[in-house]
C-alpha cells in the first residue's frame, strides 16, 4: 500500500512545484513611471501629433440619400471623398489616470475644418465639385486600457467610447454654388448623424492600427556581438490616481541564449516625486546581468601591444617618464610586448546612494616574442580593479565612464610588503589607468540608448544612484520635424566591445 501511495505523492509533490514556480512574482529590471506632468503635456503634444497625422490620411467616404420636399425632389445621393481635415482646435482637452483601470480622455468644445469633395445624384440632374464641413461643439470621452500580448508588447484598447459633433455647416464651392448652398442646410442634420456614427469606429480603428505597429517593437534585440537585451513587458501596468508605471523585463542574455541569469532581480520602488514627466529606474539586476552576459559570452577580454600601451601612456599621462623607465627596468620594452588581461569572473556590480561601482576580478599576463621565437609569458597573476562608474544624460543616451579606484594583485599577505611587489603593483596600476581603461571609455562614450517614444526627445534630465537602481528624471519635447521612429528600445547602434577585445570565461 505504501509502494503505491509514493508515486501519487510524487506527482503531487510535482504539481505543487509547477504551480508555486508559475505563481512567483515576476519583478522587474527596469521600471519607467509617467506621471501627471506627462499627461498635461502629453495633450499639447498629442494634439501635434494628431495634427501630423491626419495631414497624411484622408477620413473614409461618407454616403447617404435625402429627400428635397421644398424643391419637390424625391431623392438626391450623395457622396463625399476624398476628406481632409485642414484645421482643428479642441480647446478644452484633459487627460487623467484611473486608478486600477486607465487613462480618460475628455475634450469638448472642439471645433474642426474638413475638406472634401463631392458627388450628387437626382432624376432631375447630377453633379460634382468641391465643398467645406464646419464641425462645432464637438465632444469626446473614452478611456485608453493598456495591456500587454503574450510576447511582452504593449497593447492598447479604448473603452466607454463616446464622440458627437453638435452643429455641422457645409459650404459648396463652384459655378452652382449659389445653388447647392441653398438646400445645403436640410443636408447638414443627415450628414451629421450619419458622421457622429462613424467617429468612434474610426478612432477605434486608429488604435488598432497603432496597435499593429506596437507589436511590430523588437522588445528583444542584439546589443552587439555578444548580448540580447529583453524590454518586454513583464505585467501590466500599475496605475494610481497620480502616475502610471511600466514594469520591463531588463535583463541581458548571450547572444546563444535566452536562459535566465543565475540570481533573479530584486523588487524595488520608485520614490514618491511628481516633478519631472517621466521616471525610469535602471535596477542593479540590469547591470548584473549585463556583466554576466558579457562575461559567459567570452566579451571581457582585452590584448594590448607594446606600441598601444605607449600611445595611451603618451595621450593621458604627464608623468609618462617615470612610469616607462620602471617598465625599462623590467625589460618590457626591451624587445616586442603584449599584455593580456582578462576577467575571471563577472565584474560586480554595486549601486548605493551617490556611489556606483564595478569591482573587475582579472589575470594579467606580460608576453613577449624574441626574434624568431614563440611567445614567452614574462609574468601572470590575477588582480581585483575597482572602478566608479561616472553617469550622465547626453541626448538620449546613457553615458558611462570608468575610473580606477583602487587596484590589488591577489597575493598572499606576506608578500605585500615586498618592495618589488609593491613596485610591480604600481606599474601594473599605472597600464590600468591610463591604457585600459582610456579604451574601455572610448566604446562607452557611445553610450546606452534609452527608450523613447515617437518623436519625443528627453530634456532637462537628471540622474541619481540610490541603493539597488539609478534614478533617471526627465521632461519630454516633442519634435515635429525629427525622423525618430518609435524605439522599446533603442540598443541596436550600440557596439560596445569590438575590435581587439577578446576573452573567455573561466570555469
Amino acid at each position: 500500500m505504501r509502494m503505491k501511495a509514493m508515486p501519487v505523492l510524487w506527482g503531487c509533490f510535482l504539481l505543487w512545484n509547477l504551480y508555486t514556480s508559475s505563481s512567483q512574482t515576476m519583478y522587474p529590471g527596469i521600471k519607467a513611471r509617467v506621471t501627471q506632468r506627462a499627461l498635461d503635456y502629453a495633450v499639447q503634444a498629442g494634439l501635434e501629433m494628431i495634427e501630423d497625422m491626419i495631414k497624411e490620411k484622408n477620413l473614409p467616404d461618407l454616403n447617404g440619400s435625402e429627400s428635397l420636399e421644398f424643391l419637390k425632389i424625391d431623392y438626391v445621393d450623395y457622396n463625399f471623398s476624398n476628406i481632409k481635415i485642414n484645421a482643428f482646435s479642441f480647446p478644452n482637452t484633459s487627460l487623467a489616470f484611473v486608478p486600477g483601470v486607465g487613462i480618460k480622455v475628455l475634450t469638448n468644445h472642439g471645433t474642426t475644418n474638413i475638406s472634401t469633395n463631392w458627388a450628387i445624384k437626382s432624376p432631375l440632374f447630377h453633379d460634382s465639385g468641391g465643398a467645406d464641413l464646419f464641425l462645432s461643439e464637438i465632444y469626446f470621452t473614452g478611456i485608453i486600457i493598456l495591456t500587454q500580448n503574450d510576447f511582452g508588447h504593449p497593447v492598447l484598447k479604448l473603452q466607454d467610447c463616446y464622440a458627437q459633433a453638435s452643429h455641422a455647416h457645409v459650404s459648396f464651392s463652384g459655378e452652382l454654388s449659389v445653388l447647392y448652398n441653398s438646400f445645403a442646410e436640410p443636408m447638414e442634420k443627415p450628414i451629421l448623424k450619419n458622421l457622429n456614427g462613424m467617429l468612434c469606429p474610426i478612432i477605434t480603428n486608429e488604435v488598432e492600427a497603432l496597435n499593429v505597429n506596437l507589436s511590430t517593437l523588437e522588445v528583444i534585440t542584439k546589443i552587439d556581438n555578444y548580448t540580447l537585451v529583453d524590454f518586454s513587458l513583464v505585467g501590466p501596468p500599475e496605475i494610481t490616481e497620480h502616475y502610471l508605471d511600466l514594469n520591463l523585463k531588463g535583463v541581458f542574455y548571450p547572444l546563444e541564449s535566452l536562459v535566465d541569469p543565475p540570481f533573479s532581480p530584486v523588487p524595488f520602488e520608485l520614490p514618491e516625486r511628481r516633478d519631472s514627466m517621466i521616471y525610469i529606474g535602471v535596477s542593479e539586476y540590469f547591470f548584473k546581468s549585463a556583466s554576466f552576459a558579457h562575461f559567459i559570452a567570452g566579451a571581457f577580454g582585452i590584448t594590448l601591444s607594446t606600441k598601444e600601451i605607449s600611445k595611451h601612456f603618451i595621450q593621458n599621462s604627464q608623468g609618462l617618464g617615470n612610469v616607462l623607465s620602471q617598465i625599462a627596468e623590467i625589460y618590457i620594452l626591451s624587445q616586442p610586448f603584449m599584455l593580456q588581461i582578462m576577467a575571471t569572473e563577472p565584474p560586480m556590480v554595486n549601486l548605493q546612494p551617490g556611489n556606483f561601482t564595478l569591482d573587475i576580478p582579472a589575470s594579467i599576463m606580460m608576453l613577449t616574442q624574441p626574434e624568431n621565437s614563440t611567445l614567452q609569458s614574462i609574468v601572470s597573476m590575477d588582480f581585483v580593479a575597482s572602478t566608479s562608474v561616472g553617469l550622465a544624460i547626453l541626448g538620449q543616451r546613457l553615458i558611462c565612464s570608468l575610473s580606477l579606484k583602487r587596484f590589488r594583485l591577489s597575493l598572499p599577505e606576506s608578500n605585500r610588503n615586498d618592495i618589488k611587489v609593491v613596485r610591480f603593483e604600481n606599474i601594473l596600476s599605472s597600464i590600468l589607468h591610463f591604457g585600459v581603461l582610456p579604451l574601455a571609455n572610448t566604446r562607452l562614450q557611445q553610450g546606452f540608448p534609452l527608450p523613447n517614444p515617437h518623436k519625443l526627445s528627453f530634456i532637462n534630465s537628471d540622474i541619481e544612484v540610490l541603493e539597488g537602481f539609478l534614478l533617471i528624471s526627465t521632461d519630454l519635447k516633442y519634435e515635429s520635424s525629427s525622423k525618430q521612429q518609435p524605439s522599446f528600445h533603442g540598443w541596436e547602434d550600440l557596439s560596445l566591445l569590438n575590435g581587439q577585445w577578446t576573452g573567455r570565461a573561466t570555469p
